[in-house]
């Protein structure tokens, strides 16, 4: 039930290369916080060297290692870095997971000349154009690296496609010659196998080979104890049950993984699961868009229905919860940010609640860096599920569809009250509580006290959260709080 990560990154950071330095200082913090585990970003070098956010790999044997695409280090920092802040996190009890992104090459070495269809953008699925001559970006020779730790060279061969700009600035789709893309994807836009880039093709015995080889290599080198795996939808859903056991029989053996297959639509989700063996958890994000409706709906979303049709819901053993992330910040482009008024409700929602393992987004906790602030009450409520929180969840909801409410009974009692509208109040019945007296963390001057007979009626300010522990534990988290910085 204490399981909680955080995605240790936010897409508009400074290219300063410090975010590893930050990683290994902040470790301590973070597990006081009741951090289990940190995703850490792509590590790899990128196409825009020292600027790229990690999602347009080059190079993924470069850890910030060569002085490639105009900077030795990575955005984040370099290899030496990257392998102390993995190493202090572990020290402190936490599981590190490494950004994996597989589906893609971007900012190739050279040129190649083949033979390729035009594909229609809408549905790939269409030829537009039939074979015909084209130059495109697919040679990836690695100079600066010589061949350490890998002498594997990229080729148009190790591709199904890529995209173009012709002379006139218009940008086409492009398969090769001999190739057709993988059954085994989602069926938006006809077939989502291409995303960017030069298009991985999960159907050459070189590059599955390739693809083992370095996963060994990382897992080994590293020692990393899980991933984030990056764009499912355009994977073959085949191809991780094997990859994955394998990086288990080797390295540091990681154990957890955490994908990224976008859809709202939970059924979808369950189908992936289904066709990977269940070989991992999902991103929920049938659960990110409820909590994006309910914050936008003025009042008008029902709150009582937040968990229904939602992987969490469903399937707890295999979700992740989350409120927002990298992908859906402002100006991003999967951008439906949670209004921030409510934010602290939604993070109530996934962190003092059913779910197994929510994942705190980075700039939910430290702000972003272009103006949204930490979201209030997050480390309370983030020390309040790792030292308080059980899974002995009751629900205390009536018929008020605007209002949510529900208390974790134990030893350490936590009763959470919070609205979408107007001020709310609910009368809680617990006879074993009779004359205790309760704080409001968001509120501590709000101390209401459970009568002789066990009922005390708690409150919750208009569009706003309470959450409720007992007085002595209140003590306890002030005194604790003095250490979350």
């Amino acid at each position: 039930m204490n399981e909680t990560l955080i995605q240790y990154f936010e897409w508009d950071l400074e290219p300063d290369c410090r975010l590893w330095t930050q990683a290994q200082r902040q470790a301590p913090v973070l597990a006081r916080l009741g951090v289990t585990g940190v995703w850490l970003p792509p590590a790899y070098k990128g196409q825009g060297g020292s600027r790229d956010v990690g999602y347009g790999p080059y190079d993924l044997y470069d850890l910030g290692e060569f002085r490639q695409k105009g900077s030795i280090a990575t955005k984040y920092g370099t290899r030496k870095q990257y392998l102390s802040a993995i190493s202090a996190l572990q020290k402190r009890g936490i599981r590190v997971l490494a950004d994996i992104v597989l589906n893609h090459r971007m900012g190739a070495d050279k040129t190649e000349t083949l033979q390729a269809r035009t594909v229609d953008p809408s549905n790939r699925s269409r030829i537009l154009q039939d074979l015909h001559p084209v130059t495109v970006w697919t040679d990836y020779e690695f100079p600066e690296r010589q061949g350490k730790y890998s002498d594997f060279r990229w080729h148009w061969r190790h591709f199904t496609g890529t995209d173009c700009t012709d002379a006139h600035g218009s940008r086409s789709i492009l398969m090769f010659e001999g190739k057709t893309w993988n059954s085994h994807v989602s069926e938006e836009l006809g077939n989502f196998d291409y995303v960017m880039g030069a298009d991985v093709d999960f159907s050459s015995e070189e590059v599955l080979q390739e693809l083992y080889t370095w996963g060994k290599w990382y897992t080994e080198t590293t020692g990393v104890n899980g991933f984030r795996l990056d764009s499912l939808k355009s994977i073959d859903s085949h191809f991780f049950p094997q990859w994955l056991a394998a990086m288990h029989a080797t390295g540091n053996h990681p154990d957890l993984t955490l994908g990224e297959y976008w859809s709202g639509d939970v059924f979808v989700l369950k189908n992936y699961l289904n066709d990977c063996q269940r070989c991992m958890r999902l991103l929920d994000v049938p659960l990110h868009y409820h909590l994006q409706q309910a914050a936008a709906s003025n009042g008008h979303y029902d709150i009582r229905h937040l968990f229904n049709y939602t992987l969490t819901d469903t399937d707890p053993d295999h979700a992740a919860a989350f409120v927002d992330n990298h992908d859906t910040q402002p100006g991003q482009a999967l951008e439906s940010w949670v209004m921030d008024w409510f934010r602290p409700q939604a993070y109530a929602s996934i962190l003092l609640n059913r779910s197994r393992m929510p994942v705190v987004f980075y700039g939910d906790l430290y702000g972003l860096r272009r103006g949204n602030p930490p979201v209030p009450f997050l480390r309370e409520m983030m020390w309040i599920r790792a030292h308080l929180l059980t899974p002995n969840i009751v629900d205390l909801y009536d018929e008020d569809p605007q209002k949510a409410c529900w208390m974790a009974w134990g030893p350490h009692p936590v009763i959470v009250l919070f609205t979408i509208a107007d001020w709310k109040q609910q009368t809680v019945s617990e006879p074993r509580l009779a004359g205790r007296t309760l704080v409001d963390i968001t509120d501590p001057v709000n101390t209401p006290a459970f009568d002789r007979q066990g009922q005390v009626t708690i409150t919750c300010r208009p569009g706003g959260l309470a959450v409720y522990v007992l007085k002595e534990d209140w003590r306890k988290l002030q005194k604790a709080a003095g250490r979350f910085q």
